[in-house]
């Protein structure tokens, strides 16, 4: 039901990532490419690695450039 999502409080919404959790998953990204690994390889160690779906990981990776998130 569309209503009872909006009730669900941010911080336990299951699409909800802290911006600790998302800069740990950049830089978690970032290593793996820096070890050589095509994007392709990186993005879908990451998304099983971390339970992430592409969708979020590409926001994370954008907010992440966008910031100049460390290690960058």
């Amino acid at each position: 039901m569309v209503v009872a999502e909006l009730l669900v409080p941010q911080n336990q919404d299951p699409e909800y990532l802290s911006e600790p959790r998302r800069k740990e998953i950049f830089r978690a990204l970032v290593d793996a490419q820096d070890l050589k690994l095509s994007i392709l390889q990186s993005r879908a160690m990451i998304t099983r690695r971390f339970g992430v779906s592409a969708k979020q990981l590409q926001n994370i990776e954008q907010e992440g450039i966008d910031n100049d998130w460390p290690p960058l």
